[in-house]
């Protein structure tokens, strides 16, 4: 069990230890916990959402491996379970909804006919929890995606179908947002793409850049809702050809003014995500990220404090950024207790922000605009023998949350208790 007067004892420690760099805890404390990350549902019950009984996630070029048990199998138990979770990361977060969540009540309603009386509960449910809300189009898992292509379909019945899901998403968005006063942000994700070489590339992305015109038609005030359009590399079934490339988001996003996401798992396994942060906005007002730990390929593996998700955050702060840049966790697996990878996710991205805010940045700078590399790069080595875990185990008692391993044991109390017997 946590003991309050180590915890604070050892804190007081690392405060003066940080302060000799020209740190200041409190400020960074202050400044993290002031971070609201946008937890996503569908690590709760593997992306299978609420449209059919026992809905499993079905194509997309997408996978959720692995079979524990104890996924939450209703809206009531996926409810139970974020509430489990929220109680053990530090500070106030938001939740990220897909489409296929919405509380159908066992109606057949496809995805050309949502409303947002389908996600009343989930807002009602936002205020009582003090939660705001994000929202994503779901546009996979549906016998309209099985050809592979969506929004840039050449049959137009096709597109069709998908321009007015996406439409009604972000009426829905606007009603969520409106509702928790703070703006939703609503993005689109589509599978687009070829499993092997097409011979006409060309024409899906101009099909995909009239679609999305036709969606964005109608505008939304920022104060309720907010557009982000994500890329990706390839995915399962689209190793060939993914119509909706970073490049072609990045000219779409750039061309009109909307915000691109960056995911972590969606780019080439030796480019790094943290790089373009700071390129991106010199030319783009906001960002979207969602974070996800891609092993080999997009795996989408439970985020935990690497080197690519230091840098991430390294490169945020360092811009001055946090203000601009809005964080979601994006990853499912299947394979162990799902409250708990939702902590570890969680946890790990404030982890990899709060190192980023302890850095010795002034001297940092000023090292580097002196052109003495040697104290800059022995500097940033120096900092990582800092008392780190001291300063976020008083982050974790001052947020009134477990520190150390104590979350752990919830978690294994929850499961005996709670996810055992489903």
């Amino acid at each position: 069990m946590q003991n309050v007067s180590s915890i604070t004892k050892a804190y007081e420690h690392a405060r003066q230890r940080y302060a000799d760099f020209g740190v200041d805890t409190e400020r960074a404390i202050e400044t993290l916990l002031r971070m609201s990350l946008s937890i996503h549902c569908w690590q709760g019950d593997d992306v299978g959402g609420f449209e059919k009984p026992s809905a499993t996630l079905s194509g997309g070029g997408i996978l959720a491996t692995g079979n524990y048990p104890g996924k939450a199998r209703t809206i009531e138990e996926l409810r139970m379970d974020l509430k489990k979770a929220y109680a053990l990361i530090p500070g106030a977060h938001r939740l990220n909804l897909h489409a296929m969540y919405g509380d159908f009540r066992g109606a057949p309603v496809d995805r050309n006919e949502i409303e947002t009386k389908h996600f009343q509960s989930w807002i009602d449910w936002a205020k009582q929890e003090g939660l705001k809300l994000d929202f994503n189009a779901t546009c996979f898992s549906h016998p309209k995606a099985d050809s592979g292509y969506t929004l840039s379909s050449k049959d137009k019945s096709i597109r069709g179908f998908w321009i007015e899901h996406v439409r009604r998403c972000r009426k829905i968005s606007a009603a969520m947002g409106k509702e928790l006063n703070s703006p939703c942000i609503h993005n689109i994700w589509i599978p687009d793409g070829s499993k092997d070489m097409p011979m006409d590339r060309f024409t899906h992305r101009a099909l995909l850049t009239e679609s999305l015109d036709e969606i964005f038609e109608r505008g939304y005030d920022a104060s309720v809702m907010k557009d982000s359009i994500e890329s990706k590399l390839f995915g399962i079934g689209s190793e060939a050809f993914v119509v909706g490339s970073h490049e072609f988001y990045l000219g779409y996003a750039l061309s009109r003014k909307k915000m691109p996401c960056l995911d972590m798992g969606h780019y080439h396994p030796t480019e790094s995500v943290a790089d373009k942060i700071s390129a991106l906005l010199q030319f783009v007002d906001e960002l979207l990220l969602h974070v996800s730990r891609g092993i080999r390929w997009d795996s989408d593996h439970v985020v935990i404090v690497n080197d690519d998700l230091r840098a991430l955050a390294e490169e945020i702060v360092r811009s001055s950024a946090l203000g601009r840049v809005h964080v979601a966790l994006d990853y499912f697996d299947a394979s162990m207790n799902r409250v708990g990878a939702w902590v570890i996710g969680a946890r790990a991205t404030l982890k990899a922000f709060l190192w980023a805010l302890l850095e010795p940045r002034e001297h940092l700078r000023a090292f580097e605009n002196q052109g003495n590399y040697f104290s800059r790069l022995a500097l940033l080595d120096e900092a990582k023998s800092l008392p780190f875990g001291a300063v976020w185990d008083y982050v974790c008692l001052r947020a009134e949350v477990p520190s150390g391993e104590d979350w752990l044991r919830e978690v294994q109390r929850y499961e005996k208790e709670v996810l055992s017997k489903r």
